[in-house]
């Protein structure tokens, strides 16, 4: 329907409204906005029952997901191999388990690498990849948060999506998120999931949305890369773990300062700008946030929540969506943050590389006269490996003001392989391994002198 049409107004019952309405406050308070849950920090709702799940069985979580890591790499092998007409015949196993030889090895690699840690008295010759401060660091710290997060995701996000409040919202605030940052203005729920609960989180609603026929291959690889970011309670661990005395709101704010920033300069370079504008091969594309002539903006946007609402799956549709959901996270995704999160993390602790690569940075923090500048630089760019690994190189600078701006650089590189790198890597986001580096690298050096000019105001 062309932009400039009238289009009549539709008459909605009593039961429609709220079956748009109710779905979407509870998904709007889930994943969108920030509560002192339980009392306690300020976080979204899935944050919140994620942290008292993990504290009730965090301990069972990290051998939980090893074996659930060895489950995945045994069943694709065997699928992959003998192709059991349980999983061929059926599109979900079948895309799940019977997979290329690339995707087969990095399972069965991830299972060594997962068992390693768990079992690491046994793991004769693989004493790099079970230390703690590396394979150890994705099985016990990364596996019960990610586990968690995207369990209760997995099951609650169609609230927040199939119930109509993203093309509510998205027709609200078009007007703005399109001139800046080049999406739609549904992308915005993508962004405040992120900030204020979870970037992996973010990164897989993107998907599901580019899959849907919502965003195109531009419109989601930028919001991947632009808008997932760490979250706000993982911001305040960082600000904490780093001692910083000043104000929380001044080192949030200079990360969203900064990430703002590059959210608006990175679509308008390479590589967002050089991608398609095409949406995924075969759906039909189903966003419609344009206003029609002789319609308000809110009551235009009513209707598209309205009428999405309707088209909502039903109660079991959503249990199976959840499941299937859950399972693939699990069983695909998981290995390859093992994968790519160990090696990394290997990389980082027992080679030079991220020093030597580092070293002509030296001289950029000179100028910027931050302390500190060869522990600042090395720190720098470890950030690709693991969004945490900044933070632990620069904790014994004696100068808080260094701490300060490696601490929120680390956020806003966003880029980060053992977490937000490995999802987009696994999803049908068109953002290949070369991409992500070149743009964990632009939004280094876009975001880093707006956080030391910054820095230097407070300090």
């Amino acid at each position: 329907m062309n932009a400039k049409e009238t289009t009549a107004k539709l008459g909605f019952s009593t039961k429609q409204i709220l079956k748009f309405v109710m779905p979407s406050i509870i998904g709007l308070l889930l994943f969108v906005v920030p509560l002192p849950w339980g009392g306690g920090s300020i976080t979204i709702g899935v944050g919140y029952l994620a942290s008292q799940f993990k504290a009730s069985f965090g301990k069972g979580l990290p051998g939980l997901m090893v074996y659930v890591v060895i489950t995945s790499a045994i069943i694709t092998l065997l699928s992959t191999i003998m192709k059991p007409k349980l999983i061929a015949t059926s599109e979900f196993f079948r895309e799940l388990f019977i997979v290329t030889p690339l995707i087969l090895a990095i399972r069965v690699i991830a299972a060594v690498f997962a068992y390693a840690v768990l079992y690491s008295e046994t793991a004769m010759g693989l004493d790099k990849i079970s230390n703690p401060n590396t394979g150890g660091v994705v099985v016990n710290d990364l596996f019960p948060v990610l586990a968690t997060w995207f369990f209760f995701s997995g099951f609650f996000l169609p609230l927040l999506m199939e119930f109509g409040s993203m093309d509510y919202f998205g027709t609200l605030i078009r007007k703005f998120m399109r001139p800046l940052f080049k999406v739609p203005g549904r992308s915005a729920i993508d962004a405040i999931a992120s900030w204020i609960g979870s970037g992996p989180v973010g990164v897989v609603i993107t998907d599901q949305q580019y899959k849907e026929g919502y965003y195109t291959s531009k419109e989601s690889s930028i919001i991947a890369v632009c808008f997932s970011l760490v979250s706000l309670p993982f911001a305040v661990f960082i600000a904490s773990f780093l001692e910083l005395s000043i104000s929380f709101i001044a080192f949030y704010g200079a990360i969203s300062i900064a990430s703002f920033i590059a959210a608006l300069v990175l679509p308008r370079i390479y590589p967002l700008n050089k991608k398609s504008d095409e949406y995924f091969e075969g759906v039909d594309v189903k966003i419609n946030e344009e206003v029609p002539s002789g319609r308000s903006v809110h009551g235009w946007a009513l209707e598209r929540g309205i009428i999405r609402a309707e088209q909502a799956p039903s109660f079991i549709g959503l249990i199976i969506s959840g499941l299937k959901t859950v399972a693939d996270v699990y069983f695909s995704l998981m290995p390859i943050v093992v994968l790519l999160g160990t090696v990394s993390l290997v990389v980082a602790e027992y080679t030079p590389l991220f020093s030597m690569i580092s070293k002509p940075l030296i001289p950029l923090f000179d100028l910027m006269k931050v302390p500190d500048a060869s522990l600042a630089a090395s720190a720098t760019l470890v950030g690709f490996a693991d969004m945490f690994l900044p933070a632990i190189f620069i904790k014994g600078s004696q100068f808080e003001i260094t701490r300060f701006i490696i601490g929120a650089l680390s956020f806003t590189q966003l880029i980060y392989l053992t977490e937000t790198g490995a999802i987009i890597l696994r999803s049908k986001i068109p953002v290949n391994f070369k991409d992500l580096l070149i743009i964990f690298l632009e939004r280094t050096f876009i975001t880093l002198p707006i956080i030391v000019i910054i820095a230097h105001i407070f300090y």
